[in-house]
């Protein structure tokens, strides 16, 4: 029961109740207006775009702490379960104009810098993109933490502060250069330093076994330093929080190396030990076994596995006891997901704290273990599989490679019960890889230590069930399942189309943000020319405010009625970038042998970045940057075609370039892509797609009608069968004049004179090995490609598709997902939830929250509101 409120209580009425205010115009200029000159110390004579930048964050930021208080009381209060969401990637982009919309306030913001002078559109340039990921993986984290806000799940992103992002991408000559992302060089509005939460994680060291139990000792340690980031849901006064960590030196220098002098060595570790979180890696395709990609993983994981048990044990509501000192509700009040292997090592670290710290037994452990964590999966490509060699284990957490062995054990064990004497299954199925290099198998052990695995599209799910884990499906049949990405239609409809935004919401009313299936009824209209012209003259607007931003920062002119065929993704052989160069290079051909051809006019996009050491993808840029120079400086050929290179792909730049698309490009040979969301994304802004049956193109093409989608290649089926049988890429080549004249020009240097031989390793890929069939799906590809310039000049069809395109994004929503995860995986129900503003209620907020009244069953710390946890 909770103690009666002293006078003290009584007297300490500090609220946010209290200070929130309406998010009126005159209120938001106030605000602009202060932290101006009190925050930033600037007045207007002084002040730049940035400092207004600034101000406008600080102040759109004060209307939304209000709600992440509020909040946080709220969870505190309830004490519901959690969701930790692990991703050493959070691919977050810009934060201003998504506070924004998710707060409602953009019409009030505009109004309000319109009234001082300012422009919104010149001010939200100034931030800086939070490129704290790769790609598809980091950029569905950041989609997943909008989802659980907007459905008013009680979730946590948990992730690292690295203090350069992925690197910004320059071209130069054609070639990809790697410039420095110095994203935190002006500072982040956003994030809330919380020293008080500091964490010791330990590495190195040795293992002692005494009576008493293990103990881990003579360890190096470093400091993580959690930095708290605001997630606001969609419209309902509720804000999670992503928490970063960074990498600090403890606070004492070694005073070995001080007191002999050797001051810079001794700075020299400090400056070591902050390496962990100084920049992401970059690359999420190709394992490299680093070991400071090692200690990165297991610096978030201990980190944030001992905050999550802080703040389990801080719970109070449900016991009597001042602190949660047993574990047997902990499955009940925790889901651990894991977004792919990279935080698996949590498996490991949560036996160590449950065993070694917290006295379990072992098989009290490991069910706690299993049935808090869960396991998802993104990828089949073999070089992407994490195998961490057993010495660098050995060297960097001893403990933990002696648990490992310990769960390994026991599970081959239970293998060996069920399938007694099956020698070859047992070294399939174990942990250790013996073959070469000792190497622990992380998929391996993420499966064994989790309740769950799951895919991230229909067919990926089941190549994980049929190929890639098929031993691991016979033995947990149960555990496995399919959630589907989704992205989140606030960010990538409602952000940035709000023209096309508009146009929907006449249609199907205002609430499809929080219920994409209503999307549906855009069917109805799909012979509707009124509407069809419509939603034509959004796309047009859209394509020339692109054209005009590409004028401005690349320097080339394109035609915005020409059909805008876009492929923006990672550079990846998998990806096919160079099948989407073969088409243009084909085009080329045909309009100089007929330059009166009668073809759609098109603009050819491609868009990503290249890992640094990933030659062939860097060769892959260079080769599309000299087709686009012979392309673009044709005066024949460039009035039907044209190149354009979008250099430093990023989140704000997609939102950009995706509500101009026509096309959009999804290439990747059939069973390589686990799902894609890029592919979503352009469906939703009513961009068509040419591609294969691989990833999530399978369901959307089931979603929106065979007929609205432009497939080609092989199926997963008839790729494994050509590979069996013995592919041969020569002899497409030989058979196919139009391949055989793309190949010979480059080969020949047709396209790169100052270096005949420049491209010779990509013909030599192509002709010699064609590891993913580029030359067997070509003949299909171009005649899709045919059918869609020829589509593109029937206005009429084009649109039809369109509508049925838009109107089937509904399945591809970040909320359904994150709603079958809750279901299905981490066994919440996922109800929304709208919170009262701060400035609502105010009765009730202080007689529960600050008055501990009687309704409150919580013991006496809930008297007062609590820091934000």
């Amino acid at each position: 029961m909770a103690r009666p409120p002293t006078d003290i209580d009584k007297r300490r009425r500090i609220s946010i109740a209290e200070i929130a205010e309406d998010e009126t115009v005159s209120t938001l200029k106030k605000g602009l207006n202060r932290h101006l000159h009190f925050a930033l110390v600037k007045d207007r004579n002084v002040a730049t775009d940035r400092d207004y930048y600034f101000a406008l964050a600080m102040t759109v930021k004060d209307h939304m702490v209000s709600r992440w208080i509020r909040t946080q009381q709220n969870y505190y209060h309830k004490d519901p379960k959690r969701v930790y969401y692990l991703s050493l990637e959070f691919y977050i982009g810009r934060s201003l104009m998504n506070t924004m919309v998710n707060l409602g306030i953009v019409t009030s913001c505009d109004e309000a810098l319109y009234q001082l002078g300012l422009t919104l559109e010149d001010l939200e340039d100034m931030e800086e993109d939070a490129g704290l990921g790769n790609g598809g993986l980091g950029r569905l984290a950041a989609c997943f933490l909008d989802s659980m806000a907007s459905l008013g799940l009680a979730a946590y992103g948990y992730g690292l502060r690295y203090d350069y992002g992925i690197f910004t991408q320059a071209v130069r000559d054609g070639w990809q250069i790697e410039e420095p992302d110095d994203w935190l060089k002006f500072g982040n509005p956003w994030e809330k330093a919380r020293p008080e939460y500091t964490i010791p994680v330990n590495f190195y060291g040795r293992v002692e076994h005494t009576p008493q139990g293990v103990r881990w000792v003579d360890t190096q340690v470093v400091l993580a330093m959690p930095y708290d980031n605001p997630v606001p849901g969609y419209h309902n006064n509720v804000v999670n929080t992503l928490r970063l960590w960074s990498a600090k030196a403890p606070g004492v220098f070694n005073l070995q190396f001080f007191n002999s002098g050797d001051y810079i060595k001794a700075v020299f570790d400090r400056n070591t030990a902050e390496n962990i979180s100084r920049v992401l890696y970059p690359n999420d395709n190709f394992f490299s076994g680093k070991e400071l990609r090692l200690k990165q993983q297991y610096f978030l994981v201990a980190a944030t596995v001992s905050d999550i048990i802080r703040r389990y044990k801080s719970s109070k509501f449900g016991t009597k006891e001042p602190i949660r000192k047993s574990f047997d509700e902990l499955p009940n009040k925790i889901a651990i997901q894991l977004n792919d292997t990279h935080p698996s090592i949590a498996i490991a670290e949560l036996m160590r704290v449950f065993v070694d710290l917290e006295k379990l037994t072992w098989d009290k452990a490991w069910d706690l273990t299993v049935k808090a964590c869960a396991y998802t999966n993104h990828t089949v490509l073999p070089e992407a599989l994490e195998r961490w060699p057993i010495r660098l284990l050995q060297n960097l957490l001893p403990r933990h490679l002696e648990i490992i062995f310990e769960i390994n054990h026991r599970f081959l064990m239970a293998v060996e019960k069920k399938w007694p004497g099956d020698n070859e299954r047992l070294s399939r199925m174990s942990m250790v890889e013996e073959h070469g290099e000792k190497k622990i198998n992380m998929a391996h052990l993420s499966i064994v230590g989790t309740h769950s695995t799951n895919g991230v599209a229909a067919i990926h799910s089941e190549i994980l069930k049929r190929e890639t884990f098929r031993d691991f499906f016979e033995m947990f049949p149960n555990r496995f399942n399919n959630k589907t990405n989704g992205i989140t239609p606030r960010r990538w409809l409602v952000l940035c189309n709000p023209n096309l935004a508009d146009a929907i919401s006449s249609k199907v009313g205002n609430d499809w943000p929080l219920n994409l299936d209503q999307l549906r009824g855009l069917n109805k209209f799909d012979k509707d020319k009124e509407y069809a012209m419509t939603l034509q003259k959004v796309k047009q607007e859209n394509k020339m405010k692109l054209a005009s931003y590409i004028k401005k920062e690349f320097g080339v002119a394109i035609d915005p009625s020409s059909l805008y065929d876009m492929q923006v993704k990672r550079i990846h052989e998998y990806k096919r970038q160079l099948l989407n160069i073969l088409h243009v290079i084909t085009l080329y051909n045909r309009i100089k042998r007929n330059p009166n051809i009668n073809i759609a006019p098109r603009t050819v996009m491609i868009g990503g970045k290249a890992a640094p050491g990933y030659h062939m993808a860097k060769l892959i840029i260079k080769l599309f940057n000299n087709v686009g120079r012979a392309v673009n400086n044709d005066p024949v050929v460039s009035k039907k075609l044209h190149c354009v290179y979008l250099v430093n792909y990023r989140v704000s730049l997609a939102e950009k370039i995706i509500p101009a698309a026509d096309l959009s490009e999804q290439l990747s040979t059939a069973g390589t892509e686990a799902s894609g969301t890029g592919n979503m994304k352009f469906q939703l802004n009513g961009a068509l797609t040419i591609g294969t049956l691989d990833g999530a193109n399978v369901e959307m093409r089931e979603e929106m009608g065979a007929e609205n989608f432009f497939l080609f290649g092989m199926t997963v089926h008839q790729v494994e069968e050509l590979a069996h049988s013995g592919y041969n890429p020569h002899s497409y080549y030989d058979k196919l004049p139009e391949l055989r004249q793309c190949i010979d020009m480059i080969g020949s240097g047709y396209f790169s004179p100052e270096d005949h031989n420049l491209f010779r390793d990509i013909v030599g890929s192509l002709l010699h090995h064609d590891k993913y069939m580029l030359f067997a799906d070509y003949e299909s590809y171009i005649k899709m490609q045919d059918k869609v310039g020829e589509v593109y000049l029937n206005i009429p069809q084009w649109m039809n598709m369109v509508v049925h395109n838009i109107a089937a994004s509904g399945k591809f929503s970040s909320d359904r997902t994150i709603s079958d995860y809750a279901r299905d995986i981490w066994g919440i129900d996922p109800k929304r939830v709208k919170l009262p503003a701060p400035y609502e209620n105010l009765k009730t907020e202080t007689e529960i929250i600050e008055l501990g009244s009687e309704k409150s069953s919580g013991p006496p710390s809930a008297l007062k509101p609590p820091q934000m946890k």
